[in-house]
């Protein structure tokens, strides 16, 4: 059988704050070594799919950069499919950017049909999870279905953040409702989708005629499919999954991955995540250094009596002498000086928190959320970034002048003092 695979991946992820003001959300940096559209990519391949279509949009530049012809996913094929990235463009009619997902498809809809795919996988690119889609095609197969949707429970007081769904002792869906006010039930659409090729190409054509559809697979594609009873089924999943969406769940998504036993197992051999890695030379780790449930990732440097507490160091990352990270996540090239203090906090790529500054709280900080630097800021000496913060990226020590005490309020933003003149 003739599988296609579709990323979306154009995603703004505005919800992200300050690690998707220079990337697409799917090219942020993730668990040390990887981006998160590695877990689709790899999934495609670990699956046996390798012929697979990335839709980018939103400051596609990182991540072309990143996936480049696939080879670190075995992608760099031509005549057996390998991976092509496509982004909007303008031909014969005005074409705006994608209104949906669904439209985003249907504007590729020539590049999907290349190749004659009997079945086509829509898969979102700013998800962590494994899942084997050769068993979910063979799902699909078995039940006769027209369409089918991964579903995963979620806890009732978050379900109101998906598209819920309803089904039948057979897992037929029976109800499918977008993100409801009032969640009738915790069965969560994952964004993981299979079509019979066929199906894709009437029902997107039947879309983009309607004037009233906000070209959207959950809004508009599958709740019609649903009230016009065609097939379509849900299948369940019980691993891990998680939409990195936020801040928080962000973080607690790192957090996840030192628990023990991890909630996702990076070394499990059969399921390898593959990635585009940088030659970078050992971790060198400083005398009395301490680190404890953590992961450090090469190129990093942790100096004498530094404490690393359950954190994860990117690539390139250096700790001075005497710095404490704790519960924290620190992106590719970031350095904090000697005596500086890292807590609950994320700090992206290139950023400098000078001498003995504190940035984040780690206790109890009640309704307060994670602390988080943006790219390329510094962070001036001796200065305390209060428990909830947001500093946006390019902060230079101009960014604080405002700020009395030498020191930036729980719950504060900091954005770059020159930004109108950029």
């Amino acid at each position: 059988m003739k599988i296609k695979a579709v990323i979306l991946a154009g995603g703004k992820g505005t919800r992200l704050g300050v690690l998707t003001i220079k990337r697409a959300k799917p090219a942020v940096p993730f668990g040390g070594k990887y981006r998160i559209i590695d877990f689709a990519l790899s999934n495609c391949v670990n699956s046996n799919v390798f012929d697979v279509l990335v839709l980018t949009q939103y400051r596609p530049h990182s991540l072309n950069d990143h996936i480049r012809r696939g080879r670190p996913w075995d992608l760099d094929r031509s005549f057996t499919g390998g991976v092509r990235l496509l982004q909007p463009f303008q031909g014969s009619f005005d074409t705006d950017w994608y209104a949906g997902t669904a439209d985003a498809v249907a504007q590729n809809l020539n590049f999907v049909r290349q190749g004659r795919p009997e079945f086509v996988l829509i898969l979102s690119g700013d998800h962590i999870y494994e899942m084997d889609y050769d068993m979910l095609v063979q799902y699909h197969r078995d039940k006769g279905a027209d369409a089918t949707v991964c579903t995963i429970r979620v806890p009732l007081d978050e379900a109101s953040r998906f598209g819920i769904v309803d089904t039948d002792k057979d897992y037929r869906i029976v109800d499918f409702i977008e993100k409801p006010q009032a969640p009738p039930g915790n069965l969560a659409n994952m964004g993981v989708y299979v079509f019979n090729y066929s199906v894709l190409e009437r029902v997107l054509s039947e879309d983009q005629a309607d004037p009233e559809s906000e070209r959207d697979f959950g809004k508009n594609i599958l709740p019609k499919m649903v009230a016009e009873n065609m097939n379509i089924f849900a299948y369940p999943y019980g691993g891990y999954w998680i939409d990195v969406g936020t801040i928080d769940a962000y973080w607690e998504a790192h957090m996840d991955l030192l628990s023990s036993p991890p909630s996702l197992n990076l070394n499990d051999r059969t399921w390898v995540i593959h990635t585009r890695s940088e030659e970078r030379p050992p971790v060198r780790i400083g005398a009395d250094a301490r680190i404890v449930d953590s992961m450090i990732t090469d190129g990093s440097v942790i100096g004498a009596g530094a404490v690393i507490e359950r954190s994860v160091l990117s690539p390139g990352v250096f700790i001075g002498p005497g710095a404490v990270i704790r519960e924290s996540v620190i992106l590719n090239d970031a350095y904090v000086e000697s005596g500086a203090q890292v807590e609950r906090a994320l700090v992206d790529k290139i950023a400098v928190i000078g001498k003995n500054a504190r940035v984040g709280f780690w206790q109890d900080m009640g309704d307060l959320k994670i602390t988080s630097v943006g790219k390329n800021s510094r962070i001036p000496p001796e200065f305390t970034i209060g428990a909830g913060s947001v500093v946006g990226s390019d902060c230079t020590h101009g960014s604080f002048a405002g700020f009395s005490n030498m020191m930036v309020p729980a719950g504060s933003d900091v954005e770059f003092s020159s930004r109108t003149q950029r």
